[in-house]
């Protein structure tokens, strides 16, 4: 209790030496453009359920650009909470250490899918894991892109330019699409992307073209929502929550068959789906007011009839929600030797 006390003591000494007296008084968010949303939902329930806490000021950076800004250190210039669409990496782990940040709360949310979409007016595409990997990889089988136009790469595809709007290198969006898909379409193409590994493995299956077929959009994926109504033969990446919302414009494009749907993704059955994450700074707990409420404000919203639902997220099973209470209540860190 001591040591607790001291901490907590040191922690408010430095939230108070950047020039606030008593710290400050906000929360203060980075992270994931496909998390953002439902954290700033959850602020403005928490905001109306306890009026006398101020509103938390929540930044869209990216993923990984969130990390690198909550890894930062630990005080009132640094975030208190990082959203994120992919888990943390060691790496990013051992920065967060080497700056002083030590006990790391890593909460699952809920539950997104990578959606590819066209505009309403588009050709209807229907991709495989295999042909995306061929239009979008840097070095498909080992050698630079030849593909210009989507027939390249199958005469049963639209004649039309590879032009695909996605999010940039700092977003976890972009992670798991390497992740999720280029790399098992690598894999299911290339028969000697199994023998290889690491830096190897992440230039022939990973890396993405960088001659204007794909286009960085950057982290405002409305941006890209926007962009394919100018551009109704272009495909858009983004989060399953954009598609919900913008259903009138664009719609899903399937991949290996399988639509992004609430249903496919919940399930697992579409290849992009992914957990989506807050990792939160527990040396913060106790000094930056509204944190506790913000994480039970969480906990309250995303069951599947609960207002993230609502707004587009997909509920995580019932076990992951249960655990992720189980962390907020007993204030659980996570195990590095977990990250991979």
């Amino acid at each position: 209790m001591i040591r607790r006390m001291a901490l907590i003591a040191t922690i408010s000494l430095a939230l108070a030496a950047c020039g606030q007296q008593s710290g400050r008084d906000y929360i203060k968010i980075v992270g994931s453009s496909t998390v953002y949303p439902f954290s700033t939902v959850v602020a403005e329930q928490m905001v109306n359920q306890n009026p006398s806490l101020k509103t938390p000021v929540i930044e869209s950076t990216g993923t990984g650009g969130g990390m690198k800004l909550f890894c930062g250190g630990v005080g009132v210039e640094h975030p208190d909470i990082a959203d994120a669409s992919r888990p943390m990496t060691p790496s990013e782990y051992e920065t967060c250490r080497a700056n002083g940040v030590d006990g790391i709360m890593k909460i699952q949310v809920g539950v997104d899918g990578i959606a590819f979409a066209e505009s309403n007016e588009g050709p209807k595409f229907a991709l495989s894991t295999a042909q995306i990997y061929k239009a979008l990889a840097a070095n498909p089988m080992g050698k630079p892109n030849p593909y210009k136009f989507w027939d390249d790469i199958d005469p049963s595809l639209p004649h039309q330019p590879i032009q695909v709007f996605g999010p940039p290198s700092t977003s976890g969006t972009r992670d798991a699409l390497a992740e999720l898909i280029l790399a098992k379409g690598c894999e299911e193409v290339d028969p000697q992307a199994a023998s290889l590994e690491g830096d190897a493995f992440d230039e022939r299956c990973k890396r993405i073209r960088e001659d204007g077929a794909y286009v960085d959009k950057g982290e405002n994926d409305n941006m890209i929502v926007q962009n394919l109504n100018v551009s109704p033969n272009a495909i858009g990446i983004f989060g399953y929550s954009y598609l919900e919302e913008n259903r009138d414009r664009i719609h899903g494009i399937t991949i290996d068959g399988v639509e992004p749907t609430y249903k496919n993704i919940a399930s697992g059955d579409y290849p992009g789906s992914r957990p989506l994450f807050i990792y939160v700074k527990k040396q913060h707990l106790d000094a930056v007011p509204g944190i506790k409420q913000f994480l039970d404000e969480y906990a309250e919203s995303w069951g599947p009839k609960g207002p993230l639902v609502a707004k587009g997220m997909i509920a995580a099973p019932e076990s992951v929600r249960a655990q992720s209470r189980k962390i907020i209540d007993q204030g659980i860190t996570l195990d590095p030797s977990t990250l991979k």
